[in-house]
């Protein structure tokens, strides 16, 4: 998945994503719709840290997420 087709997959990664940060609500996830930069600003909102931290933040787990996916289809 690329940070691209994020938005595509949205409602499975919904999830995920509420679960790795926890201080976003339902209707922050809503408003992101699957668009990173959107998600970077909310976590930069919820959890009062840097846009660079934030974008590390989600950057990591994106990275993560996609091994993940990765050795799941093998």
């Amino acid at each position: 998945m690329d940070k691209d087709r994020i938005a595509g997959e949205w409602k499975q990664v919904k999830g995920k994503v509420q679960e790795r940060w926890g201080k976003l609500t339902n209707d922050d996830l809503d408003v992101v719709d699957g668009r990173a930069e959107q998600l970077v600003g909310k976590l930069q909102q919820r959890y009062g840290i840097a846009k660079d931290a934030a974008r590390a933040e989600f950057d990591g787990w994106h990275k993560a997420h996609e091994l993940r996916e990765k050795s799941s289809k093998v």
